[in-house]
């Protein structure tokens, strides 16, 4: 894959909208009095307005520097400061103060900590439990180096659904995600239905890459084969000329044609368009009964 950035005009159908402003200055106002961050800033996510115009957003915890180098993520690489034991009751409060029916909680990847932060996802999804006893808790994990005690602390707190993104195609993993494991990513989410068959899993990835057809269809075989509930498949944006080169913007029309093989072989939900992202109305993706 050549590292020259490729400049392509964005299509029409990538176009997004604000729907409510007084909702996207509420949110916004709330996450910075209660000192969080969000993945929508995090990773520059181009669905952030339309999700802050409606309530709702995808929380970050474990700080907002990242122990990797993704070659996707808009995420700062740097220097990292000791987790927040505060920061599960800040989240569960914002959970709280802004009446989400589905709440999103995900991390940056922390190499640098013994359980990869394993500890904290549990304990934020705790606290959002005791503070929103009906809301719908995802969350979504980095692989936590294969440590399948780590994982286990998560799973022991039995949120509703947890997700872990492949990202890409196989052969794309040592130029995009040099430093995770296709096989270890598949192992955890195998391990996630063998473990506690109620918990809904969840992954999803990108396209535009370079990636081919047969590749894609070997991917979606290959999460039904370790069990996968849920699954996004969204258009890759570069955040910057210093990312990952874009290589071609897909047609709707052949995100349809993947979601339907999808749910043929039997993934029980998919979302697969260009703007799905993998937290992207979560609530609207799947939401599992009581």
């Amino acid at each position: 894959m050549s590292d020259k950035p490729i400049y392509q005009k964005k299509p029409e159908w990538l176009k997004v909208k604000i729907e409510n402003p007084k909702n996207l200055s509420h949110v916004n106002t709330l996450i910075q009095s209660l000192n969080l961050n969000t993945v929508c800033h995090g990773a520059n996510c181009p669905n952030r307005l339309e999700c802050f115009s409606k309530r709702t957003a995808t929380f970050m915890i474990l700080g907002n520097v990242c122990s990797r180098h993704c070659r996707f993520c808009n995420i700062d690489s740097g220097h990292l400061n000791p987790p927040d034991i505060g920061e599960p009751y800040r989240v569960a409060q914002a959970v709280k103060e802004l009446d989400l029916k589905h709440a999103v909680v995900t991390s940056v990847t922390r190499d640098d900590l013994s359980d990869g932060g394993a500890s904290l996802f549990a304990a934020t999804i705790k606290a959002i439990r005791e503070a929103s006893p009906e809301t719908v808790i995802e969350v979504l994990i980095p692989d936590f180096r294969g440590d399948y005690e780590a994982l286990k602390k998560v799973m022991d707190a039995k949120p509703h659904i947890i997700n872990h993104n492949v990202e890409t195609v196989k052969r794309l993993y040592r130029d995009i995600r040099p430093e995770a494991d296709y096989k270890q990513s598949l192992e955890l989410l195998k391990r996630i239905k063998e473990y506690n068959p109620k918990i809904f899993s969840k992954s999803g990835f990108m396209l535009g890459l370079g990636e081919m057809e047969s590749e894609i269809y070997a991917l979606i075989d290959d999460l039904k084969e370790v069990d996968v509930d849920i699954l996004t498949i969204g258009q890759y944006l570069p955040p910057s000329e210093r990312h990952a080169p874009l290589i071609a913007y897909i047609h709707p029309d052949q995100f349809t044609e993947y979601g339907k093989y999808a749910q043929k072989i039997g993934i029980n939900s998919v979302a697969s368009s260009p703007l799905v992202r993998s937290s992207y109305n979560a609530h609207e993706v799947f939401t599992p009964s009581p």
